[in-house]
């Protein structure tokens, strides 16, 4: 684990800039609100604010972060006063935030700003729950969260707003296709729903005070994810990060106890853990999240051990909840959605070829073919898809260790296809680019392998020919990708076969 989050590859230092972005972003809002005359209640609201603006927005343009980041407050201050004015409604709260979940998770159809905008509605009821706020507290609540979000925007989009000047990264993939109860996000919705219901609950039974420890829980293991086995896979990182969080507040948070300059210097350490860790560890950034949560108790002055106790016992049911749902409730399999990231990843190694080799033909167009950084870019995208849904089958806890060791294997092809196609990308933006009259025939056999891994039809690709002699790059590399994907015929067939995409 330790391995994972500090040894990780951060290229260009994009990770480090981005946590030590959030960390200045955050004190500047704070600060703000202090100045501003906020009490501690609005001072943490608009730190938590601050802290959701830099770390959910992710749009690929700096334009599209700017334009989600000003809708944030319009979609978060109707929710915070309306959890506001249910505080001493029971009844109404419930269903209005089982409304607000659903709604959440359903707006990740429409990409990266409705995803955003989802998760800081939700998180702006799970705050007024937080803090317990009034109705009396709403107009300086509200102007902290506005404060905050002006403050962070800010220092994002001037102070520091490294993002300019860099390539904008390519747009997140997604598995299209689908409408009504076919579509992942209306089934996701419909399973968070269910499961935050069952949260919500069994989290009263265990704590009146704290249930929405027990919603929060179920509605972030739905995050990111999208099938029964990498839903269960993140419940178990967030039990287990929670469960370091609390040894780790035992050691750290209680003996604090609240003091303002070792308070302020630990949070800002454990806000700089939640961005630096996230992209690569989400039993670390969990500890983080938890550790954090326990210096703002201590602050607010009701930490004790016990209620640390009540915070592992409500992730716990938030957890089963999530669960439940997504085991009983329109469940989503691991097979079906590996399998469809599998295929997309293998279509887009046939589009990659056809357009590198295009290239180095010298054919007509060949100027307006699309760039090949841009397909190489896309495919390392959804490899990251697929080895998020793998997942679930080469975690160490699962007992199948044939199916592990198949999926390691379909890893380990994929990443091989994934450095051929790179190098056959930058082949054809070389001074030395060729135009060897092989390189038609051998893209035509690639072709014919992808054709067959995609449709089902695993028997029919054949071990090529031994041609390892080419010294040619194109063909050298092309060569490569025959090899590696008449490997992938074999574990990808037999108990992992299925028919034909639709897509």
């Amino acid at each position: 684990m330790l391995k994972r989050v500090f040894m990780a590859p951060d290229p260009g230092r994009a990770r480090l800039r981005f946590a030590a972005r959030a960390v200045l972003g955050i004190a500047l809002a704070v600060t703000v609100c202090g100045l501003a005359g906020h009490s501690l209640t609005g001072a943490v609201t608009g730190g938590l604010a601050a802290l959701l603006a830099l770390f959910t927005v992710t749009d690929t343009t700096v334009r599209g972060q700017a334009l989600t980041t000003a809708l944030l407050p319009a979609v978060g201050l109707p929710v915070l006063a309306v959890a506001a004015e249910l505080h001493d409604r029971p009844l109404a709260r419930a269903l209005v935030l089982l409304s607000v979940v659903g709604a959440g998770v359903y707006a990740r159809r429409w990409g990266p700003r409705g995803h955003s905008l989802g998760v800081f509605a939700f998180m702006t009821f799970f705050v007024a729950q937080f803090l317990h706020a009034a109705p009396r507290q709403l107009p300086e609540l509200a102007a902290a969260v506005v404060l905050s979000v002006l403050t962070a925007s800010a220092v994002r989009f001037g102070l520091w707003c490294y993002e300019r000047r860099t390539p904008p990264p390519p747009a997140p993939v997604t598995l299209a296709g689908e409408r009504g109860l076919a579509r992942a996000t209306t089934r996701q919705a419909v399973q968070a729903t269910v499961a935050a219901g069952f949260a919500l609950v069994v989290g009263h039974m265990v704590s009146g005070d704290r249930w929405y420890w027990a919603v929060g829980a179920a509605w972030w293991i739905f995050v990111n994810t999208a099938s029964r086995g990498e839903t269960l896979v993140r419940g178990f990182r967030r039990i287990l990060g929670t469960v370091l969080g609390i040894a780790l507040g035992l050691a750290v948070a209680v003996p604090v106890a609240g003091a303002a300059v070792p308070t302020a210097v630990l949070v800002a350490v454990c806000v700089f853990g939640i961005f630096y860790s996230a992209a690569v560890s989400y039993t670390w950034m969990m500890l983080s999240v938890t550790l954090l949560a326990e210096l703002l108790y201590g602050l607010l002055g009701v930490l004790d051990p016990a209620l640390l106790a009540v915070r592992l016992a409500e992730t716990g049911v938030g957890a089963l909840g999530a669960l439940l749902a997504v085991v009983l409730v329109l469940p989503i399999t691991t097979h079906a959605t590996t399998d469809a990231w599998i295929q997309r990843a293998l279509h887009c190694v046939h589009a990659c070829t056809a357009e590198a080799t295009a290239r180095l033909a010298g054919g007509p167009g060949m100027d307006a073919s699309p760039d090949p950084a841009s397909r190489v870019a896309e495919l390392e995208l959804l490899l990251g898809r697929v080895r998020l849904s793998v997942a679930p089958l080469v975690h160490p806890l699962n007992p199948r260790r044939a199916r592990k060791r198949r999926a390691r294997r379909v890893l380990a092809l994929l990443d091989d296809c994934a450095r051929e196609i790179r190098g056959l990308a930058a082949v054809t933006t070389g001074p030395e680019a060729s135009h060897d009259v092989r390189l038609a025939a051998a893209c035509r056999r690639v072709e014919r392998a992808v054709e067959a891994l995609t449709e089902g039809r695993t028997d029919t690709v054949t071990a090529p020919v031994d041609r390892s002699h080419a010294t040619e790059p194109a063909l050298a590399h092309l060569h490569g990708l025959e090899r590696a994907l008449a490997e992938l015929a074999k574990p990808l067939g037999g108990a992992w076969a299925s028919p034909p995409a639709r897509a």
